[in-house]
């Protein structure tokens, strides 16, 4: 049996969920365009350069999930998925899923958005494993609290979730002939790293480099 794992923002989708979130909830009227777009491109710098403070981003992000019922936020999810993830999920990108799951590959995505936005798209690719940052929920109102619980899944936080989830099935990385992660970032490479197959889709500049001196495939799936 193989393994393979697959970055969603820009890897699997051509554009990236979290920020497709926000951009509906400013649509919606939810969320202050400015300073949500302001905040954006500051988060996505630190991002860009491997700086980027995971907590300060979740706490941002996730704040709008803890100001409004769960049943709220899944009837927008449902319009989310049709007005803005639908349309970015490439044919390419779902033929390489398929062909995973049609050779009893053991799939999982694994990012670092959170899964109360990521868990529909992961179904929408028909993959039963989401390995994303938890949302923390308040038991007595079932509501989000607006903080992430357990480790975040970034970075080399991606490696302490797959190896919790693999230990879960009773799993390890000695159990797999091949394991494979696909990702678009730089921010990726300890778990690129840690995997017998990696592979850069689409990837920026420091991925691309350090493929290219490693020897690794690069694919694109636009």
């Amino acid at each position: 049996m193989n393994l393979a794992l697959f970055d969603l923002d820009n890897t699997l989708l051509a554009g990236d969920s979290d920020f497709e979130w926000a951009q509906f909830l400013i649509s919606r009227g939810v969320v202050d365009r400015e300073l949500q777009e302001a905040k954006n491109i500051e988060f996505y710098e630190h991002y860009k350069a491997g700086t980027l403070d995971i907590y300060a981003f979740l706490e941002f992000q996730l704040a709008p999930l803890a100001r409004h019922e769960r049943s709220e936020l899944d009837a927008w999810h449902r319009e989310y998925m049709e007005r803005h993830i639908r349309p970015i999920v490439t044919p390419q990108a779902r033929t390489l899923v398929l062909e995973h799951l049609a050779s009893g590959d053991l799939c999982a995505i694994v990012t670092a958005t959170n899964s109360f936005v990521t868990g529909p798209i992961a179904r929408e690719f028909g993959i039963a494993n989401l390995i994303g940052t938890i949302p923390a929920v308040d038991v007595g109102s079932g509501r989000f609290s607006g903080q992430p619980t357990g480790t975040p899944s970034f970075q080399g936080g991606k490696i302490t979730r797959v190896e919790q989830w693999l230990e879960s099935q009773g799993l390890w990385w000695g159990s797999f002939e091949k394991s494979y992660f696909y990702s678009d970032s730089h921010n990726d490479l300890p778990l690129m790293q840690k995997v017998t197959h990696p592979v850069a889709v689409d990837p920026d500049d420091k991925l691309r480099a350090h493929a290219t001196a490693a020897g690794w495939t690069t694919l694109s799936l636009r």
